[in-house]
């Protein structure tokens, strides 16, 4: 699948909660997700090379927890995500073949995520990350067959502004642990 996603770091989370409320949304309750990301060894920053990603969720305590992988390859020139996911039922078995495929473990990433379903493509992210001092929000859209994809990413940058961000971010969360964070201007039409 291929997915449009844009991020953002929060000024304010109260703000954000305060806005959410008056247009009559709410965010899901909060979901505990610990991550795992690999690296194939030979990975090089813009080369378009993919990372592997073991997930454990948990929705509620009263839920067993849910085990999944999957594939993220972001595409520099067209800003776009393939993504592929599925469900684990043994995770040391799948964590040992991402293994001896040669990835590496670069980054455990525990995070405190609420979700909100904008419409049936579209999600928008409220996550509280460890090691991290800030919210962030992050939009992710899936792209449905050849969409044209300007007019999708133009959408997620208003519904950006609409929320009083001004600011994205293009590091995924274990870069930004690693304090490479670059804060881009979003884009005006």
């Amino acid at each position: 699948m291929k997915k449009l996603i844009v991020k953002s770091q929060l000024p304010d989370r109260k703000a954000l909660d305060q806005q959410i409320e008056n247009i009559g949304m709410e965010l899901s309750p909060v979901i505990w997700q610990h991550e795992r990301v690999y690296l194939p060894s030979d990975y090089r920053p813009g080369m378009n090379y993919p990372r592997l990603v073991m997930r454990t969720e948990v929705r509620s305590t009263e839920q067993p927890a849910v085990y999944s992988m999957y594939l993220k390859r972001h595409i520099e020139d067209s800003g776009v995500d393939w993504v592929n996911f599925t469900e684990v039922k043994d995770y040391t078995e799948a964590s040992g073949i991402i293994h001896q495929l040669g990835f590496r473990k670069v980054a455990e990433i525990s995070r405190q995520r609420q979700e909100l379903w904008i419409d049936d493509k579209t999600v928008l992210y409220v996550d509280k990350v460890e090691g991290l001092n800030n919210h962030y929000m992050k939009l992710e859209a899936e792209v449905i067959g050849d969409e044209p994809i300007e007019p999708l990413r133009r959408d997620l940058f208003n519904i950006l502004g609409m929320l009083g961000q001004e600011t994205f971010i293009m590091q995924a969360y274990f870069d930004l642990m690693s304090n490479i964070e670059q804060p881009y201007f979003i884009p005006e039409e």
